[in-house]
């Protein structure tokens, strides 16, 4: 199943969805529906990694004081499940890969990968 995680009130997330066809994905908004602990799974069997899915850029990273911690994969898990702000995004999957964050390098891999589906 195709699937994109987003926050509907980021303007950046708002771009990017707009410049895609995303027929087939389900879109799920991170704020009005929590993501739960089995999607998290997910993404951390295609990724590999909590901490590629956690967004350093959030405000809550450094008003909580999290950047002068050594933070453990299970803390990122933790904290992406506890707060929403603290996801990466927009995240996408598709039948064969993942992929997190805004920046042009992902996009345009992300852009690849649909036309070739």
């Amino acid at each position: 199943m195709k699937k994109v995680y987003y926050l509907s009130s980021c303007s950046t997330c708002k771009r990017i969805l707009n410049e895609l066809n995303l027929d087939g994905f389900d879109r799920q908004d991170i704020k009005e529906k929590a993501i739960t602990h089995s999607q998290i799974e997910e993404m951390f069997e295609l990724s590999m990694s909590y901490e590629s899915l956690f967004s350093k850029r959030a405000q809550k990273y450094k008003s909580m004081g999290l950047k002068e911690k050594a933070l453990t994969e299970d803390d990122y898990k933790n904290l992406i499940l506890k707060e929403y702000t603290f996801l990466k995004r927009p995240v996408f999957i598709t039948s064969r890969k993942i992929f997190i964050g805004n920046s042009k390098k992902t996009i345009e891999a992300l852009k690849a990968s649909l036309v070739d589906e």
